[in-house]
């Protein structure tokens, strides 16, 4: 049976609820007004691989990460890669442990800003395949699901945070309804990834005997052919229930059995 737990209420919430949040994807306060249609789905270019390739032998140097499963990431076809979130390094480290490119959302400030430094974010952002989220309205929250779910529906990877944001206190809260809803809406395979260390391993701490380090562990997409023919609000709450349970299991992390109540939302 699905665990349950209290859920925001529609509107303003949604924005908490859709769970594709990072602390480097939202500030918390509307920053521009989302786009009135929807565009094509943004692709990385030259920039993101030029990027990944020298940060994957950096990050090694720094952190050497110990990397698991990542043969179970499909080779071709939607991939929604569901995680949990200690640190904002967790944004980086997917990437550059992943076998394919991985998109992320991001907060649309880095879109909007003027002048020389805000042209060059824009570029650089954009370059690397960079999903503005607009905040705050439910109109706006859809806007980012329908973002997330138009990068699926490309054929490419992306990568959620089904709790909403960082864990301060390293348990593994409850996850939000945006992911289930994407992965129901896209048919995308869901593979759940277990970060451990991240929240605590400084740059070559690796180097001093017995201290931990940064372990990546992609999890076997999940089995929702059962789900066929359910109630879309009862298969979300179950998609949600079973992600969760499988990044417990990669993470290691004792489940709150709450929501994040440490979300700066």
């Amino acid at each position: 049976m699905s665990r349950r737990s209290r859920r925001p209420a529609f509107g303003c919430a949604l924005s908490r609820r859709i769970g594709i949040e990072s602390d480097d994807s939202y500030s918390g306060e509307v920053t521009a007004s989302a786009p009135p249609s929807p565009r094509p789905a943004p692709q990385p270019g030259a920039i993101y691989f030029v990027g990944r390739a020298v940060l994957r032998p950096l990050f090694w140097l720094l952190y050497r990460p110990r990397i698991v499963g990542r043969g179970n990431v499909p080779e071709r076809g939607p991939v929604l890669l569901a995680s949990n979130h200690l640190a904002a390094l967790d944004t980086v480290i997917i990437p550059t442990s992943a076998t394919r490119p991985v998109q992320f959302l991001i907060k649309s400030a880095y879109f909007t800003g003027s002048g020389m430094p805000g042209r060059f974010k824009r570029w650089f952002f954009t370059s690397i395949g960079g999903v503005p989220v607009y905040r705050a309205t439910g109109r706006d929250a859809r806007a980012a699901l329908d973002a997330g779910s138009s990068i699926l529906r490309a054929g490419s990877v992306f990568a959620v945070f089904p709790e909403g944001s960082r864990s301060r206190d390293g348990k593994l809260h409850e996850g939000h309804g945006g992911a289930a809803w994407m992965a129901r809406e896209t048919r995308a395979a869901v593979v759940p990834v277990g970060l451990i260390g991240t929240r605590i391993v400084k740059p070559l701490s690796h180097l001093l005997p017995g201290r931990p380090r940064v372990e990546v562990h992609f999890g076997e997409p999940l089995d929702l052919a059962d789900l066929e023919g359910v109630p879309d609000g009862k298969a979300r709450r179950e998609i949600t229930e079973r992600m969760m349970a499988a990044i417990a299991r990669l993470s290691r992390q004792e489940r709150s059995g709450s929501v994040n109540a440490t979300s700066r939302d």
